[in-house]
């Protein structure tokens, strides 16, 4: 059988013990936050190596400020369900009746978060590791035939050698315990395992912030140095005091530490000669290297293909830059996350759990930021016959004129 067969086995025993339609498999918080790495040859689990100071870095101000930028804007898109391309509405099954219950059950994935709660935090592991994991698992309720659960993509472990058999297990959680506890296996209908900058290579993605994880460090010591510049708890410069003896020099030490330093008062010094301060640098705001730090917030958004006028850097903005540097922002940095979002929800959700592949999943705002152009773009559109109007108004998610019931007359004519 060999090591390989019976680790498949095990792998296989553990997919076989299923827990009651619809509950949670996986942990909410592991017992450790570090993933469990193999050390054996030739291992078919793989955990991702992400540094522990990810979720640190994660929490600084400019860090922060590069990931919501992206989390807030995709979560709180407006979005809807439609029927794919290449099908027909009318030629789909109860196509009113399960568009509503897709709707329903995204609205509320589970008894506890809402659709913007859920995928916030699967964005913030997506930016921050390369890593979304959302675990799926099928009621048998037709009302809510499914459930959704945010996991800690950091303990996920893919199996390399998986062959894309439905039935076998293709991830598994390191939950940190002990015995048989210690992973749990999910098969590839039951985890949605979202990449970010795919590799060959490696199974695992890279997240922006590990792009930005050296230049982040960077810029927290360059941080640390000045604000102990900026507090004068690193001295620049020293007092001189020419042809002292040790007697006065011990003396003047202590006369200053006692009678002068942290009061306030204003110093009295008289002897021969004039002491002389020797200044170590130049005492300006030159020495905190804020240019350096600039710089950096640069490269942090370079990493997160921000622009720096979003990270606070406004200095090579002006009126006629701003608009651009926005719309450039939305197209680099906020559309590519919400079509890869929107691409597994269709493919792993709707296809794969369900087998419902005549309905996509899309966000409405990802053709124009600015709603007034989108609204002329369309306008045009429909007037050279292009596009129909009930074309646009799928296009924002709302339902066909024909379907709308007719008001009343008297309200008609008010």
């Amino acid at each position: 059988m060999g090591v390989r067969g019976a680790v498949k086995d095990v792998w296989q025993r553990l997919a076989g013990v299923e827990a009651a339609a619809g509950d949670r498999k996986t942990r909410m918080l592991p017992a450790v936050l570090t993933p469990y790495r193999g050390t054996r040859p030739g291992q078919d689990a793989l955990p991702k190596a992400t540094p522990a100071n990810l979720r640190r870095f994660a929490e600084t101000p400019v860090v922060r400020r590069a990931i919501n930028v992206v989390k807030d804007k995709v979560a709180s898109m407006d979005w809807q369900v439609r029927v794919r391309r290449g099908y027909v509405p009318a030629e789909v099954d109860n196509v009113d009746e399960r568009l509503a219950t897709l709707r329903r059950c995204l609205e509320e994935p589970n008894a506890a978060d809402s659709f913007r709660v859920l995928w916030e935090q699967v964005i913030e592991d997506l930016l921050v590791g390369g890593f979304g994991a959302v675990e799926m698992e099928a009621t048998g309720d037709p009302l809510r035939p499914f459930q959704l659960w945010a996991v800690d993509g950091a303990t996920i472990q893919i199996d390399c050698r998986w062959e894309g058999d439905p039935a076998a297990p293709r991830y598994a959680q390191a939950t940190g315990r002990l015995g048989g506890d210690a992973q749990i296996a999910l098969r590839d209908d039951q985890l949605m395992y979202v990449r970010l900058n795919p590799r060959t290579h490696t199974p695992f993605g890279l997240g922006r912030l590990e792009v930005a994880f050296e230049t982040v460090n960077q810029f927290l010591s360059a941080q640390r140095y000045a604000g102990r510049l900026a507090s004068n708890s690193v001295v620049q410069y020293a007092l001189w005091l020419n042809e002292a003896t040790p007697e006065q020099h011990d003396r003047l030490i202590r006369w200053w530490q006692d009678e002068i330093e942290g009061t306030g008062r204003v110093p009295v010094l008289s002897s021969e000669k004039k002491p002389e301060v020797l200044r170590f640098a130049g005492g300006t705001d030159a020495d905190l290297r804020l240019q350096w730090q600039e710089m950096l917030i640069r490269m942090i958004a370079n990493a997160f293909e921000l622009p720096p006028m979003l990270l606070g850097v406004a200095g090579d903005v002006n009126r006629s830059t701003a608009a651009e540097l926005a719309d450039e922002a939305f197209q680099s940095a906020i559309v590519p996350v919400a079509k890869l979002i929107a691409e597994h929800i269709t493919r792993d959700l709707f296809a794969k759990k369900l087998g419902w592949r005549e309905f996509e999943f899309c966000f409405n705002e990802l053709e124009g930021r600015d709603e007034a152009s989108e609204a002329a773009i369309q306008k045009t559109l429909i007037e050279a016959g292009v596009l129909t109007v009930d074309e646009v108004r799928a296009m924002r998610g709302l339902p066909p004129l024909a379907t709308l019931a007719p008001l009343p007359t008297g309200e008609a004519q008010q």
